[in-house]
């Protein structure tokens, strides 16, 4: 089967609920500060001496932990939604 085929056929993921859109934006939002916290880290660095790196950790600890929790919601409700709609999953 050629692979935009078997693309076709992969079942959708679940609606998306306010909850899971709060979570998603979240993680979205955490994702960016990393990305901007490293980007500038010489500036924050020189601003916030020695506790630059220690809340550099911080953000990268909750990041990880939150993407964690996030997927784990959203795993559970695409499986659930699957399972209501009779797709294989």
């Amino acid at each position: 089967m050629p692979l935009w085929l078997d693309l076709l056929r992969t079942p959708m993921a679940a609606p998306e609920t306010r909850s899971l859109r709060r979570m998603r934006l979240t993680w979205q939002g955490l994702c960016l500060s990393v990305a901007v916290f490293i980007g500038f880290f010489a500036q924050v660095h020189a601003a916030l001496g020695r506790a630059a790196p220690c809340l550099a950790v911080a953000l990268l600890v909750a990041t990880g932990l939150y993407s964690l929790m996030y997927l784990r919601r959203k795993n559970a409700a695409d499986n659930a939604f699957l399972e209501r709609t009779g797709e294989p999953g």
